[in-house]
Parts: C-alpha cells; structure tokens; sequence
C-alpha cells in the first residue's frame, strides 16, 4: 500500500461524516431501543422524513425535548455532545501523548484523568470501575497497575459496540498501514472488551486505514478482513452485510440474520455498518441516512459509517456541515468545546508523527 500520510481533505471529510452521522442519529438512538425499528420508522414516517437523508425533524410530545430537541433539524447550533465523539477526541488525545507506543495502559489513565464515569456505559463503565477500585495509587502518575489489567474486560458487555465505536481513527491516521491501525484499536478496545467486541473494533481501524489507498470499497473491506480471524463472528458479520449490498431487502435479512441480538451488540451493527457504506454508490446522504434507519444502535453506526465515508474523498455535502458550523462538543475533563478545524490540524499531525516514525522499507 503507497500511502503512509494521511490527506487533509481526507481527514476533514472523515471529522466532518463521524460527527453529522453522529448527529443524524441521536434523536432516535432510545426510541430505536425502546421501541425498535418499527417505532424508529413510524417516527419517520409522522415527520414525513423518509428516506432519511437530512437531519430528523423534531415533533413536538415524542422525543425528550430536555436534550434531544438540539440535535434535531431547525434545532441545530453544533454538535451535541455524545460518547462516540468522546472517543474519538481520546483516541486522538492518546496518540498525541504517546504515539505508536501507546499501550492499554495508557488508556487506562486516560480514561480516568480525562473520561468522567458519567459518561460511559456498560463495558467500559465496567472497566472503569475496575481499574477505580483496584488500581495502585499512583498508577495514574505511571506507576505499574498493581493488578492484571486483564480483569477489566471481564463483563458482561464485552461484544458489544464500544469498542468499535473508539476505533475510528487509528485508520483515519495510518492510510495504507492497516495493520498499525488494527493494532491500535486493539490496545484500547482490550481495556474493556474481547473476542468479537475487539475485532470489530480491530476490522474498523483496518478499513480506514484501507479506503485511502484502495481502488473501491469492496477492495478496503477484502482488506480490512486479513486483520482479524477468519471464523470469527465479526468476519461472518463483515461477509453478511456486503453480500447484501444490491440487496432490496437488506435490512429486513440483517434483522432476521441476528434476531435476539442486543441493539448495542457488536456483530449485528458492525453488519449494518458494511451493508450502508458499500451500498451508497458515493452518496453520503444514503450511507448513514440508511444506516440510521435500519435501527439498533443509530448515532454509533451513523457515525461510523459517515467517518468512514468520509476517507473516501467524496466531498460531504454542506446541508450536514452547516447547521453546527464547526462546533463540536464534547464531555470531556476540561474541555466543553472544539473547533473542526482544530481537531483536522491536530489529526493531521498525528498521522505526520506515525508516518515519520515508520521503520523504513
């Protein structure tokens, strides 16, 4: 693979897709899981909004208004803060601090200098518990854990999406390199998960570290497999959703295929994910406006699909970019609110530092 730095306008169109896919879905992510696909497409319908491809409109008595009525069309001042985004400020934070040398150690104390508890949710709430109650005192400073840092992803939780959600963009910084990039992901994604919870995360990274400098999508993704195991669940998940891509009832054999499955599992959203970005022939609106309407998790797929889109070069039109004006934010220690073009700048220096550090050859 040619590339070992990553394009601006590249990296700007992956901040720009992961935050208005984020955006997109949101309002619908509780009512996906409280009242399915079919409440989430009812909604739609009411606000005469189908096929999804602009924000979700706001009717008055069905959302909660309290903090969801921000992240709606007309409502919209920037970009709310949510733990996708979260993740992929800390990933970028980690490897300003620490490069390829980062360890999950490392994201270990960053989680609790930077990440309040708050703001996590079932694996890695568990992980951070864990790493609360049984660190070393000063292991936060540096000093060794003082347990097996092993027990963190002991839980229940640990297929599910959060660590695919915090892989983003160890791709975006290493065009060409997808092993460095599955490598990354998989030293945050070990804090707080395992087996198919890691892979999907370690298969993310490697396909957006793939999209830059292959010829298609369907390429990146052929890709992007080589790096996890080849019977695994999140393989099988890879395969299904782009053997749907000319399907007409795509979303209606995702949803029969992993029937059951919690809505913030790993494999049947990670299939979604697939299924939208190889479906979306270079429309952007298509990809995570299907990508949200095909239900489970919406703002993480959206986000993830709209990231991904994003390294393609294919501009993303302004109809999603303007209504946040390059505000992001974020519910992290310290910080409130970052501009894009901050975060593109600081990214584009990351990528600069992985790609001069490279071994040669």
């Amino acid at each position: 693979m040619p590339s070992l730095l990553a394009e601006t306008s590249r990296l700007r169109g992956a901040w720009q897709g992961r935050i208005s896919g984020c955006l997109l879905g949101k309002p619908l992510e509780i009512l996906s899981f409280e009242k399915g696909r079919e409440g989430l497409l009812a909604y739609l319908e009411r606000a005469d909004a189908l096929p999804l491809r602009d924000y979700v409109p706001f009717l008055e008595g069905t959302l909660r208004e309290r903090d969801l009525k921000s992240c709606c069309r007309d409502h919209i001042r920037r970009a709310e803060p949510d733990d996708d985004i979260n993740y992929t400020v800390l990933a970028l934070m980690l490897l300003e601090n620490h490069g390829a040398a980062l360890t999950t150690e490392d994201v270990a104390r960053t989680w609790i200098r930077l990440l309040p508890a708050g703001a996590t949710w079932t694996a890695e709430r568990a992980a951070y518990k864990t790493v609360l109650c049984s660190m070393a005192d000063e292991f936060v400073n540096g000093a060794e854990p003082g347990f097996d840092l092993a027990e963190c992803s002991d839980n229940p939780w640990n297929e599910w999406i959060g660590g695919q959600i915090r892989a983003d963009l160890y791709g975006w910084v290493c065009p060409g390199r997808p092993d460095l990039a599955a490598d990354l992901a998989i030293r945050d994604a070990s804090l707080s998960h395992r087996n198919d919870g890691v892979y999907g995360a370690a298969f993310v990274a490697a396909l957006g570290a793939a999209i830059p400098v292959t010829a298609d999508i369907g390429e990146a993704v052929k890709t992007a497999l080589r790096h996890i195991p080849e019977n695994s669940g999140a393989a099988h998940a890879v395969k299904f959703g782009f053997g749907l891509a000319a399907a007409d009832n795509a979303v209606e054999q995702l949803h029969a295929e992993f029937a059951g499955m919690s809505p913030v599992h790993t494999l049947n959203n990670l299939a979604v994910v697939v299924w939208a970005l190889s479906s979306a022939h270079e429309d952007f609106s298509a990809a995570i406006g299907n990508a949200v309407t095909a239900g489970w998790d919406t703002d993480c797929n959206g986000a993830t699909v709209g990231g991904l889109f994003g390294l393609t070069g294919v501009p993303i039109p302004t109809h999603w970019t303007k209504p946040w004006a390059g505000r992001v934010g974020v519910s992290l220690a310290g910080l409130h609110e970052l501009s894009l073009d901050d975060l593109v700048a600081r990214t584009m220096e990351v990528s600069r530092h992985l790609a001069d550090s490279a071994p040669p050859g």
